[in-house]
């Protein structure tokens, strides 16, 4: 069979070279993008009398006929047509038809696979804000539930100082609130189209790309024809925001593998997002927490990737460009699973309460409570922290906590500690005190939640 493009060419390409060449394999995941942007292609061709309304209606139909066939998954695809645009091509005019033919008119597969992929990432960016703000809603239920479960802060994975468990949850509201708005801000990029571009220098034929542009619903076109073909930036933002949230979900996921551990206990994950030992039958492992982990790493190297061979590609299209399709797709799969699976580790994890206060007693993480109370009394934080310090010092040699040191002992430290000393210790006490904006007392943590679900509410509610 002749190639759709093999006109000036006396030689067929071996079998082998065919598969390495083509694409199919993987860009069929366009195949309902390739045939939305056909329709609105032939319906604009219609518009301008570029075509007939019958050679337009035959077309039409054929196209959804595929689009059907399509969505049932019923195509066969072959190497032989390397890529999604020349399969469907030949589908189509087997279906009605040499008329099939003229669908190619003032369009190159350059513009057309351009145009596939930003509707892809469209949609699948969509997707991906509404499963992160359902993350969102998820943490921000379960912080709901513990503004005063007490928790140890850590700094250096030492303990620093108590703060509310709910504080902890509310900062990862945070960045999942910045990772949402980065996709969401990318939306103005994507929602773009290069169709009607040509392979890079437009074309002679009366065509209307905003018109086109209006019925595949995006926002505007390229305003060049060069760029329109060879601008991949908004794969590369797509996949360097990828690459954000999922560093933010490794390091969660790698809080949430230390606190089910033995050693701290915090919390125990549900047996949905565990799996056991084939060896060692006590075993609960956190494996979906170290799997999302895992697949960073594999988002970073989508990203990594495609930069390289961006880097080296002049003006405008080249065959390289074919590798940034796997990334991608593989890149909306990773982040639509991760942010699914995480949702739910979140939703049904156990939170071991007296575990974390037990923890926040056992420890010095309290200590800069005793430096603030002798600065809040007039002695310079500089000296109240070597005479804390001091005081820590005790405690270690003793093998005994802050609020074990009698009372006889602080005073002779400093005759400026007094018998309250001990409420302020406390640990409730110490997170509770911490109002100043965005702290961990528990009234600036109710308000940050409130503030998070009112804004929360108003995207989901737009």
């Amino acid at each position: 069979m002749t190639k759709l493009w093999g006109g000036r060419f006396t030689k067929r390409p071996e079998q082998w070279i065919d598969e390495f060449g083509a694409s199919i394999s993987f860009d069929q995941h366009l195949v309902e993008e390739d045939i939305e942007g056909s329709l609105a292609h032939v319906t604009m061709l219609e518009k301008c009398s570029i075509l007939s309304g019958d050679e337009a209606s035959q077309i039409k139909k054929g196209l959804q006929t595929l689009l059907e066939k399509a969505k049932k998954k019923e195509l066969t695809f072959s190497a032989q047509y390397e890529d999604i645009h020349l399969n469907l091509e030949k589908l189509l005019i087997d279906e009605i038809g040499p008329v099939g033919g003229k669908l190619h008119t003032g369009r190159s597969r350059n513009d057309q696979v351009a145009t596939d992929m930003h509707l892809y990432l469209k949609k699948h960016v969509q997707q991906i804000v509404g499963l992160i703000e359902n993350l969102e809603d998820v943490l921000l239920t379960k912080a709901d539930q513990h503004v005063e479960t007490i928790f140890p802060g850590y700094t250096h994975l030492q303990r620093a100082q108590p703060v509310s468990f709910a504080h902890h949850l509310m900062a990862y509201v945070s960045m999942f609130k910045r990772d949402a708005e980065r996709y969401a801000e990318s939306l103005k990029r994507i929602d773009l189209s290069p169709l009607g571009a040509g392979a890079l220098a437009g074309t002679t034929f009366p065509i209307d790309r905003h018109y086109s542009a209006e019925l595949l619903g995006f926002n505007g076109i390229y305003q060049n024809s060069m760029d329109a073909v060879s601008d991949r930036d908004f794969i590369l933002e797509f996949l360097s925001n990828s690459s954000i949230l999922m560093m933010h979900l490794s390091r969660f996921c790698e809080e949430l593998i230390l606190w089910s551990s033995q050693e701290f206990q915090f919390i125990e994950m549900d047996d949905t997002y565990a799996t056991g030992s084939s060896i060692m039958p006590q075993k609960k492992n956190p494996d979906m927490a170290e799997l999302i982990r895992g697949k960073t790493g594999r988002v970073y190297g989508h990203l990594f990737s495609l930069l390289t061979v961006l880097k080296g590609t002049p003006l405008t299209y080249n065959k390289d460009l074919q590798e940034d399709k796997e990334g991608m797709f593989d890149t909306v799969t990773t982040i639509e699973g991760c942010l699914t699976i995480f949702a739910g580790m979140i939703e049904t994890m156990t939170v071991k309460t007296n575990v974390m206060e037990k923890a926040t007693k056992q420890d010095f993480s309290n200590a800069t409570e005793l430096a603030d109370y002798l600065a809040s009394k007039g002695m310079p934080f500089r000296e109240a922290h070597e005479v804390v310090g001091k005081l820590v010092l005790v405690c270690i040699q003793k093998n005994i906590y802050l609020m074990d040191l009698p009372l006889e002992q602080y005073k002779e430290a400093s005759d400026l500690f007094e018998e309250d000393i001990y409420h302020v210790l406390s640990p409730k006490t110490a997170v509770n005190r911490r109002n100043s904006a965005g702290g961990t007392g528990f009234e600036q943590v109710k308000k940050a939640i409130q503030l998070a679900k009112d804004e929360l509410h108003e995207k989901t509610s737009i």
